[in-house]
């Protein structure tokens, strides 16, 4: 009964945060463009749809996934797991085992990220295939895999977070000025939607339960920045190789000119 109470809860709330999308798409298509509701009906189904879908998301969010994060990361980082005692230093190599799963969850969670596949769909629609769906993905993927690993790495040791973050825009800047154009706007993009309902979850659990298990770390100051990791880098890996096909393909076109001179 607590569980179906606690349902009905999340229910009412999701509704609530629904209806002024709700309200004002009804109020541009009466009053504004002055058009019926095309399939009225289909159209309130599929909000039932994702209200309740909402709802239970919410609900298997602080169920599932932010336990889950929460408690791997105290075992992982626990000192009988890292081969310590409570009274000993941690040093940053014995949570190597962190950081393999930050990348391994990075990875996993990125590849499955519905706005990220959202995204791969439309972007291998315009370009007419060249720009891989699966491929787009796993870059993307693999960018979120290394930030939680050095985001990670940066809740163990203290280092402060704009060190990171600002070497990592230098980077984006200057990658910026040589990549391909027709491809900045699509690793841009990229970045934003790795941090969305799969990702974000499990990433700001990781970094709230690392930071309360680590001795010294607080979870108010150190917790937080994980999702800022997997915002930035995958603009680096995407820009990074935009520049290396546009430099593999002046490469091959280079030696088929030579050849064709020969």
């Amino acid at each position: 009964m607590g569980m179906f109470m606690e349902f009905i809860e999340v229910l009412l709330y999701t509704f609530r945060d629904v209806l002024p999308i709700l309200i004002l798409i009804i109020i541009f298509q009466v009053a504004v463009l002055r058009q019926p509701i095309p399939h009225l009906k289909k159209v309130i189904l599929g909000g039932v749809y994702v209200i309740l879908g909402l709802s239970l998301f919410l609900i298997g969010l602080e169920k599932a996934l932010f336990p889950v994060g929460k408690i791997m990361a105290t075992q992982l980082s626990s000192p009988a797991f890292i081969g310590q005692t409570e009274n000993e230093v941690s040093y940053w190599w014995s949570y190597y085992w962190i950081y393999i799963f930050a990348a391994l969850i990075g990875f996993s969670t990125t590849i499955a990220e519905p706005s990220l596949i959202a995204v791969a769909i439309k972007a291998s629609e315009v370009s007419a295939g060249t720009v891989s769906q699966l491929g787009l993905r796993i870059i993307v993927a693999v960018g979120v895999a290394f930030a939680l690993a050095l985001g990670t790495f940066r809740i163990v040791t203290g280092t402060p977070l704009y060190l990171y973050i600002l070497v990592g825009y230098v980077v984006v800047i200057i990658q910026t000025i040589f990549a391909p154009k027709k491809l900045i706007a699509l690793a841009y993009d990229s970045g934003g939607v790795t941090t969305s309902t799969v990702t974000v979850p499990l990433v700001a659990a990781l970094g709230l339960g690392l930071s309360s298990a680590v001795p010294g770390r607080s979870p108010a100051i150190d917790g937080f920045g994980l999702i800022a990791f997997a915002s930035l880098f995958p603009i680096i890996t995407v820009l990074g190789y935009a520049q290396f096909m546009e430099l593999k393909i002046k490469l091959l076109k280079k030696i088929k000119t030579e050849d064709d001179a020969i």
